[in-house]
């Protein structure tokens, strides 16, 4: 039997206060305050950005990420094509509509920042996360997904027609097999991509940098930020 699709508020909740915590190895620490706790993220910063990213991790929770850091180093790396960051740390990383929920949150608090242009990146559970929060949302325009896994990601029929989805999954991943990604690649719209990567498990640390640069050159090419003087 289907399991039942969890009710999700259909737009971003709202944000009771921003908390500005200061700032750490580049970042800033941030605590959003919403009608269910509080949410921890991370946040990196692009005075005057329009454009921006939210990336989570898997059911690990805490500040998890694949291939070997890869979070940071893309946050750090993308500010210097004016695109903002923020990595959102799930309340409950093993609860889809809470960690929608979040994310969800994530999305408002940048829209209050300015930005109008989103790309969502997850990993494993982060995946379906991702996929269902891009679905709420006409301001996220691109979803990437790492290792996703497929049961929650049916929604990905109901990306905006303007919103694209790259998948990228190991070859030799044995918790989340690489069929997942296929699965949701065959229901999602174009523009799609897929890659399955050879040699590589469910972390993606064994082709770390090839990652980043598919990420990179996906965030740029799909989100078009302006180029720097």
């Amino acid at each position: 039997m289907e399991e039942p699709r969890p009710e999700i508020p259909p737009k971003a909740p709202l944000i009771r206060e921003v908390r500005w915590e200061g700032e750490v190895d580049g970042y800033e620490e941030v605590t959003l305050i919403v009608g269910r706790g509080e949410i921890a993220c991370r946040y990196y910063p692009v005075s005057g950005a329009y454009i921006g990213a939210i990336w989570v991790g898997g059911v690990g929770g805490d500040w998890d990420t694949p291939a070997s850091d890869l979070y940071p180093r893309l946050c750090e790396e993308l500010i210097n094509d004016g695109i903002a960051s923020l990595r959102v740390r799930f309340r409950y990383p093993t609860a889809l509509d809470e960690a929608v929920y979040d994310v969800m949150a994530g999305v408002s608090f940048l829209e209050m920042e300015g930005i109008a242009k989103m790309a969502l990146i997850g990993h494993s559970f982060g995946g379906a996360v991702a996929i269902q929060s891009a679905a709420r949302s006409e301001a996220v325009k691109t979803v990437i997904t790492l290792s996703t896994q497929s049961q929650g990601a049916d929604l990905v029929s109901e990306l905006s027609p303007d919103c694209s989805i790259l998948l990228i999954h190991g070859e030799k991943d044995k918790v989340l097999p690489p069929d997942s990604s296929r699965v949701v690649y065959g229901v999602a719209h174009e523009p799609k991509k897929l890659i399955i990567l050879q040699g590589n498990g469910h972390s993606l640390d064994k082709s770390a940098d090839k990652v980043r640069e598919l990420i990179y050159d996906w965030i740029i090419s799909r989100l078009e930020p302006p180029k720097s003087s």
